[in-house]
């Protein structure tokens, strides 16, 4: 399935959705209407949160469809809360952390190299 453009292939403004058109009839409605947040998401914070519906919300299930650790779970569902706006972005975790976390076993090596990457 096609994704729908959210921002300008010009110029990387995000667009605005203003006409609406009946695929039956043909009826056009114009005017300024919002683009759902649901839309703006990333493909993979799309899958995650379709993953996350169909497990009804259990954590435990969406890491083991994924194939990833609890924290990763965790870390992707706070991230997909953010980029909807229903929770306050966090700050991210120092190098000390990741590798406290690491050493108790709370998250694998790849997810550290990824963490720290990203700090």
């Amino acid at each position: 399935m096609k994704k729908m453009p959210t921002n300008c292939p010009a110029c990387n403004a995000p667009l605005a959705i203003s006409e609406l058109k009946c695929s039956k009839c043909d009826t056009v409605i114009r005017g300024d209407f919002p683009i759902s947040s649901f839309l703006l998401l990333q493909e993979e914070d799309q899958e995650f949160l379709t993953i996350f519906l169909r497990s009804r919300g259990n954590i435990k299930e969406v890491q083991e469809r994924l194939g990833i650790s609890y924290p990763t779970a965790k870390n992707r569902l706070d991230k997909v809360l953010v980029a909807l706006g229903l929770r306050e972005s966090e700050e991210k975790p120092g190098k000390k952390e990741i590798l406290d976390a690491l050493e108790r076993g709370e998250i694998t090596a790849k997810e550290a190299v990824k963490l720290i990457k990203e700090a």
